[in-house]
């Protein structure tokens, strides 16, 4: 194999089309798609209703869709000049010589690129290879990635039947479905060697050999190779190895994790590719770092000088700030897949177990793999100044000789990918009065300074159709959730009622942790049952998430969330979406006025919904926790609460469920319904233009990932005015 590998993979299969529409192919394998704002017109267009029972996936579309309508479309004139600016921005794109990171980077080389390995991505809902925020966060990192030129290259693992289709039955109790993804059918190519047949890798675990083919997905500039364990020649245990995303046994957990870190180095090896860095996103990648010494060994380098050569090339992000949320394996299990491997080190079991325990010498301490992760990174960092704070006070028994201060844990904060995340509205609107431009200068303070110069009327316009938008997509998701489950004609004629697209709208989307607090809004079911059914002054919510298929205590805040929205006094202002995904998120973010975010602080790492919000005018009502406390300035959002110390768990959820309901009744609803003789909230649109201006160039992936160029990937002094001016004054300072 060679560096030809990384050039943007060529579709294996296309259906046959029209001359006129024959890049679709093209356009359609590659995820730059999801975040171009023609990609609606030139996809959904086709066959709405073809296109949502796809899951919105372009190339079962292309399969599908009757070539009569195929052949209209391509003598459609306003189509093709569309698909003709679509494709010629995709080709320029694509062959951009001049990108910041040529500009910026010392070392410039799609030889040895970035490696950044991570469980999960959630590049868009046709592509179910993902759960939840760490997901999303990568996937964003990748696009970013790609927008600034950056050499860098994606490993992970494709999930036969990915995390799970959330269903509630009539007691509002979740139920998990499983659906086997064809993998011929998305936005993917089969990797092959030259003679054409699937590049496979190998992996040594419970006494034979576990084989996987890799699958590729482009991401803009980026490839993003994927294993996959179901093949015929593995045992029929091994098969299961990639059917669930965080689904199995611990048994499970370690052999995806020894596919995803010794295989993907290998995979990358039989790429052609000597990564300059392997950033491992959270720990389940951490076997990585076993697999490179294993090389280096094998060279036949002393492990000790082994160790410092594999910690200059590694670098490690944690996501998790509490210990239970680590992944911890038993000697014994350690034992059924490694007991093979520690030889090749030249090292004892008990040399090797030590490798990632917290306390050496205890034989019944867990191999650790945030441990590892540390043991073996050269810089390591949390995803907030808060939760950089709190991993170094927590990982502090791992440097005694240190200050808790001096523990080499620092921060960058998380951000968003805009492109992929703001309404098509509010794109257009920035288009007009911050210039078309924009998404190139996403990070630059001065451009969105400029928001100051959007007329109040057209802000609220915008907002106002957003909104409308949410409730009608809110009400098409619970009738047919409600005909599901096979409920009564009089329940399914009430969702005409559902929601008013007049009224304050809240959301609340995320997983179903007890530390999110879910049902904190209910802490007072009296009084907020009053905040909602003020009859001059309503207020509504929406709320969307899953749980964890073994988290019982999650799947009850959903019941009791289910609970409250069937109570006739709230039924027409409380909603349920269920099965959460990147589709129903994106229709959140964008139509909603206040994101509500209020977990037990200090257990949000960092939190990138309420980031989400701002690029298309909403608003954040949060608990001072992951970066909303870099954020909040007082003027662009509320913060709830204030944390004391030593105060017990339900006290303090009884302080900040107060704060919450004084928010709402004294500070939020009335600046909301506060209009002028036009009908125009002024107040309130002052504080959206304040968010915009303030939260939408600091937390962005653009950002984010210069960021990790520039003091993780390769530390340099910010020296470059590109750097400069990318990062922005108040990140660069």
């Amino acid at each position: 194999m060679s560096i030809a590998t990384l050039a943007p993979a060529f579709p294996e299969r296309c259906p046959v089309l029209p001359e006129a529409l024959t890049p679709l192919c093209e356009i359609a394998r590659n995820y730059w798609w999801t975040w171009n704002p023609d990609h609606l017109t030139i996809f959904r267009e086709m066959d709405p209703a073809l296109w949502e029972k796809t899951s919105h996936n372009p190339v079962r579309m292309l399969e599908e869709v009757s070539y009569l309508r195929l052949a209209a479309l391509a003598t459609d004139v306003n189509y093709l000049n569309t698909l003709n600016r679509m494709v010629q921005s995709y080709r320029q794109y694509m062959a951009a010589e001049d990108t910041w990171a040529k500009r910026t980077m010392k070392t410039y080389d799609w030889q040895r690129p970035i490696a950044y390995f991570c469980a999960e991505y959630g590049l868009h809902e046709s592509l179910p290879t993902y759960s939840g925020g760490l997901g999303m966060l990568a996937a964003d990192h990748l696009k970013s990635a790609s927008d600034l030129g950056v050499p860098l290259v994606a490993v992970g693992l494709l999930y036969r039947q990915g995390y799970f289709q959330q269903r509630l039955d009539n007691n509002g109790w979740q139920g998990e479905l499983y659906e086997d993804s064809e993998f011929e059918s998305l936005p993917l190519t089969l990797v092959r060697q030259p003679d054409g047949s699937p590049l496979l890798v190998e992996v040594a675990m419970r006494q034979r050999l576990v084989k996987a083919r890799a699958w590729r997905a482009d991401v803009g500039r980026v490839p993003l190779f994927l294993l996959d364990t179901d093949l015929p020649e593995n045992d029929p245990i091994d098969r299961w190895i990639t059917a669930h995303l965080y689904g199995g046994s611990t048994d499970t957990r370690i052999a995806q994790e020894c596919i995803l870190g010794i295989g993907g180095v290998r995979l990358l090896r039989q790429l052609g590719l000597d990564p300059m860095v392997y950033h491992m996103n959270e720990g389940h990648a951490a076997f990585l770092t076993l697999e490179l010494l294993r090389e280096e060994v094998a060279r036949g380098t002393p492990f000790e000088t082994a160790e410092a050569k594999v910690r200059e090339k590694c670098v490690f992000t944690t996501h998790t700030p509490v210990p239970a949320g680590h992944d911890a394996f038993s000697p014994n299990e350690m034992d059924a897949f490694f007991a093979s491997f520690w030889p090749q080190l030249g090292l004892t079991r008990e040399q090797f177990l030590a490798l990632g325990a917290r306390r050496t010498g205890d034989p019944w301490e867990r191999f650790n793999m945030t441990v590892l992760a540390l043991r073996y990174a050269r810089a390591a960092n949390g995803v907030s100044k808060l939760h950089g704070r709190v991993s170094r006070e927590m990982w502090h028994v791992l440097y005694p000789e240190r200050s808790v201060d001096e523990v080499p844990i620092s921060s960058i904060t998380n951000g968003v990918h805009a492109r992929t995340w703001v309404s098509p509205l509010f794109w257009n609107l920035y288009d007009q009065y911050l210039g078309p431009d924009w998404p190139e200068r996403v990070s630059d303070p001065e451009l969105w300074a400029k928001v100051e110069e959007i007329p109040d009327e057209e802000l609220w316009r915008r907002k106002e159709a957003l909104r409308e938008r949410l409730v009608s997509f809110t009400r098409h998701r619970v009738l047919r959730a409600r005909r599901n489950r096979g409920e009564s004609n009089e329940r399914i004629q009430a969702v005409n009622q559902l929601l008013d697209p007049k009224v304050l709208t809240i959301g609340f989307a995320r997983r179903f942790s007890t530390y999110k607090r879910g049902d904190l809004i209910l802490r007072n079911l009296e009084r907020i049952t009053r905040i909602f059914t003020n009859k001059e002054y309503p207020v509504q919510i929406i709320f969307a998430g899953k749980a964890h298929p073994r988290d019982e205590g999650g799947k009850r805040l959903i019941q009791r969330v289910v609970e409250w929205s069937n109570r006739p006094e709230v039924a027409n202002r409380v909603a349920f979406i269920e099965n959460y995904d990147a589709y129903v998120a994106r229709n959140l973010v964008q139509g909603v006025d206040v994101w509500l975010n209020n977990p037990r602080r200090p257990l949000e790492a960092s939190g990138t919904s309420g980031q989400k919000v701002g690029f298309s005018g909403g608003l954040n009502l949060s608990v001072l926790d992951g970066w909303w406390p870099e954020g909040y300035n007082g003027r662009n959002g509320w913060a709830i609460g204030q944390e004391i110390e030593g105060l017990d768990p339900a006290a303090q959820d009884d302080l900040d469920a107060n704060s919450l309901y004084d928010l709402l009744e004294y500070e939020v609803i009335p600046m909301f319904y506060d209009r002028d003789e036009k009908g125009i909230p002024r107040r309130w649109i002052a504080r959206m233009k304040e968010a915009i201006r303030t939260l939408n160039p600091v937390f962005n992936t653009d950002r984010m990932v210069a960021e990790y160029v520039l003091k993780i990937y390769e530390p340099q002094p910010l020296e470059a005015e590109a750097s400069r001016t990318l990062l922005g004054s108040a990140v660069a300072g």
